[in-house]
């Protein structure tokens, strides 16, 4: 499972700017949310899709847990990468300094840690009254455990917690288990979407057929 990020729309494939960041921690919404939740609440049965395996815990992301989110978010890279048909080397270093990033400008940030290793994690951007889910991935080795139900559930109460109804996503218009993923939370409406000029140099290997037009992508 993976989302998207913001910020360097050079080096970003499909990023957008942050607007905002969070405020100061009395007044982030995410601050009056829980911060670590056990997936034993969570009643659902094993082996089904959305289901978390017990012992599973969300907890929300520290400075100091940056060396552990890290390979995580350098695998987002390279897998966001690889819809536009672009193959690239696990950088930990760049995904340290990426979630630094993040956690030093407010952004709540949260992971869900299993016999006490990071499988997945989420970043929220708040811009009031929106929330925006930045990034969201899970490993490849832990999937279709409900570790991406459980996160995105996060990012709801987030939201919720802001008297907001819905969280706001960016997807790559080809990244298929996303778009199923997010259609079966609900999320159904195209809100809009992002049409700009080719970069200098730009390869474009791929179109996009929306109703009667078609765009490179």
């Amino acid at each position: 499972m993976v989302g998207r990020r913001y910020a360097r729309r050079s080096q970003h494939l499909t990023d957008r700017l942050l607007v905002r960041p969070a405020e100061s921690p009395a007044a982030d919404p995410a601050a009056n949310t829980s911060a670590n939740t056990s997936v034993t609440r969570r009643n659902k049965q094993p082996g089904k899709p959305g289901f978390a395996e017990e012992g599973m815990e969300l907890i929300k992301v520290k400075i100091t847990d940056a060396d552990k989110v890290a390979p995580l978010v350098a695998a987002f890279r390279i897998q966001l990468k690889s819809f536009k048909g672009i193959r690239s080397q696990l950088n930990i270093e760049a995904g340290k300094e990426e979630i630094l990033e993040f956690l030093e400008a407010g952004f709540p940030v949260y992971a869900v840690e299993d016999k006490g290793a990071l499988v997945g994690y989420i970043v929220c951007r708040i811009d009031e009254p929106c929330l925006w889910v930045e990034q969201i991935y899970v490993g490849e080795d832990c999937r279709r455990k409900g570790i991406a139900t459980m996160l995105f559930e996060k990012a709801e109460e987030i939201a919720a917690s802001m008297g907001e109804a819905t969280v706001y996503n960016f997807v790559h218009p080809n990244n298929e288990p996303m778009i199923r993923f997010l259609r079966s939370k609900g999320y159904t409406v195209l809100n809009m979407i992002e049409i700009r000029k080719p970069y200098r140099d730009e390869k474009l290997t791929a179109t996009i057929h929306i109703e009667n037009e078609v765009f490179d992508y």
